[in-house]
């Protein structure tokens, strides 16, 4: 197994059923529910000292799932030139998250995730096995759309573990 392998990995073991588009929907539903109970206040509450508050870390759920609604689009239409990586911290500094209100971050992400749904289950499913590259990697669209379920699932986990007890 690659070290990109690995790394993937430990955000597909985190999606609880096979039904991943399922996951998806429950995930997207179970982040706009923890977001909405929020206050303003909270949203900006960040558990050490260069970690991402909340409002930060919404959006960067946000900034990675177009990043991946892409490159599903790009390998399940047959692109053949290696896609771009990008880097989140730098997404982060430049996203201007923390001043922005919170109900718009969250109409954000639903409108984001929507879109993800819609493009999953529109797509032909054998297309879903297309393989391409991304930051110099070979990878299945089915995967990055696994990946989008994951990566939420993680971050949530963090919020849970990390955040949370401190509000």
């Amino acid at each position: 197994m690659t070290d990109f392998q690995k790394y993937i990995q430990r955000y597909l073991d985190l999606i609880p059923s096979e039904n991943w588009l399922e996951e998806l929907k429950l995930v997207g539903e179970k982040t706009v529910s923890l977001y909405s109970y929020l206050i303003e206040e909270q949203s900006k509450y960040a558990y050490a000292e260069g970690k991402w508050t909340l409002k930060e870390v919404l959006l960067h759920l946000s900034d990675t799932e177009r990043v991946f609604q892409y490159r599903i689009l790009a390998i399940a239409r047959g692109e053949e030139k290696n896609l771009p990586g990008f880097d989140e911290e730098l997404y982060a500094q430049n996203s201007f998250a923390n001043e922005r209100n919170l109900d718009s971050l969250i109409e954000e992400y639903q409108l984001i995730r929507n879109s993800s749904l819609i493009l999953l289950e529109t797509l032909n499913p054998s297309v879903l096995n297309n393989i391409g590259t991304a930051n110099g990697n070979q990878i299945s669209a089915e995967t990055i759309g696994k990946l989008i379920v994951g990566h939420n699932i993680h971050h949530l986990n963090i919020i849970e573990e990390r955040y949370l007890p401190n509000l």
